[in-house]
């Protein structure tokens, strides 16, 4: 008789701590949780912000507050942040000083130099546009030191090019107004590097037409007339962007046709 009640008492707890178990648990929470895990991983968790956790389109930019730390600067346009994520600057390209492909380029040490003053050592804010990273996993943000927008200064002081590569053209019209300002008063490397004379960013007088674009990864692009992202994109032949007649002529030398 003991021994029934004893196996009874413990068959009710069992299906007790089950019922519990199955009614505690929660799909959706337990997702959650795995998200939120997977982005600590980046470094950036602590300080990013979503659109989608506030209930609005995954599609919405990004922004991530105030506090990264940047811990090295690697050269005029990229820096690495605490937990060695890269972050490449969006919408601007400086000369070369570390591309084992080329030799340092031009204002490239003097780029470099003054993107450390900007932001080596410093907490910065990090602003997303539309694409995460580029082909070479680097983020791809703005950046900001307090009120200073660093994209935009360094194109404006004469450190940078305007280099704006759809779909990340949120501040194209700004980094394209810093250029001329910068161009106009012989500033940084438009002095120094002797890119003023002949410099041309404007459409030629003919019927090429075709805006062949680097990006800032150095993909080569071209853009047809009624493309999406046609009258967006601006020329700078100083950096080896250049005007097509046709489209076999653009393909012949190394461009690729936009897919949008």
């Amino acid at each position: 008789m003991m021994k029934r009640k004893f196996l009874a008492a413990v068959a009710f707890v069992f299906f007790f701590v089950v019922a519990f178990a199955l009614l505690s648990y929660n799909p959706a929470s337990t997702e959650k949780e795995q998200q939120t895990k997977k982005s600590d991983s980046s470094g950036l968790s602590s300080s990013l912000i979503t659109e989608t956790e506030k209930g609005q389109p995954s599609n919405k930019r990004e922004v991530e507050t105030e506090g990264i730390l940047v811990t090295r600067v690697i050269d005029g346009d990229t820096i690495e942040i605490e937990g060695g994520q890269k972050i490449r600057y969006i919408g601007i390209d400086t000369p070369e000083t570390v591309d084992p492909r080329t030799s340092v380029q031009c204002y490239g040490k003097e780029a470099s130099a003054k993107n450390k003053e900007f932001v080596e050592g410093k907490r910065v804010r990090l602003e997303k546009d539309v694409s995460e990273t580029d082909k070479y996993g680097r983020l791809l943000r703005y950046v900001f030191v307090g009120d200073v927008f660093v994209n935009e200064t360094l194109v404006k002081e004469g450190y940078a090019f305007s280099s704006t590569y759809p779909p990340d053209i949120k501040y194209q019209d700004r980094f394209a107004k810093a250029e001329k300002a910068a161009r106009e008063a012989d500033r940084g490397l438009w002095g120094a590097c002797g890119l003023i004379a002949g410099e041309k960013t404007t459409a030629p007088e003919t019927d090429c037409v075709i805006k062949g674009n680097i990006s800032s990864s150095g993909e080569k692009i071209y853009h047809m007339p009624g493309q999406k992202y046609y009258n967006q994109t601006v020329i700078s032949e100083s950096k080896g962007e250049r005007w097509f007649c046709t489209e076999s002529e653009a393909q012949k030398a190394g461009w690729r046709k936009s897919k949008l």
